[in-house]
């Protein structure tokens, strides 16, 4: 297998931006996610991953900084940090980062942040890497105003 070319693909209005940097293992996903085909997007990311996965990086940062999605998006994006808990190194450390609108994060409880995460967890459950999860607050510019990190 030759070198994983990195992925880059500028946001629309219906797609985010996304960004895959095989020697970096920072993976991002920014803007809204709403694409009229899911699969036609998502699988060639899903693909790279699959790839990514056999020889990752050091560490591995999937980042979701999506502020809107539908349905299909969700599934996608799951089946991506799926194959990415499967990492078979172990001393990988995977790093999920999310992000939250400030307001939206300050007002959230302990019982709302178990909420976000549940389906992060669900996903993460049988994981072969260790797996962290990162949140943050953010304001409209997407700069960083508070964070807080979560073990599993």
């Amino acid at each position: 297998m030759g070198k994983l070319q990195d992925i880059r693909i500028e946001a629309t209005v219906k797609t985010p931006q996304v960004s895959f940097n095989a020697a970096t293992g920072s993976l991002t996903f920014t803007g809204k996610s709403l694409p009229e085909n899911a699969s036609g997007f998502f699988e060639p990311l899903y693909k790279w991953a699959s790839d990514y996965a056999k020889s990752p990086a050091e560490s591995t940062n999937l980042k979701f900084n999506v502020d809107y999605f539908n349905t299909s998006s969700v599934i996608w994006m799951g089946k991506i940090l799926k194959v990415l808990t499967k990492i078979r190194k172990s001393d990988h450390i995977l790093f999920v980062h999310l992000y939250f609108d400030i307001e939206e994060y300050d007002s959230m409880g302990e019982e709302d942040v178990r909420e976000s995460l549940s389906p992060f967890l669900d996903v993460t459950a049988d994981a072969t890497c260790s797996v962290g999860i990162r949140l943050y607050g953010v304001d409209e510019e997407g700069n960083i105003l508070k964070e807080n990190i979560v073990l599993i």
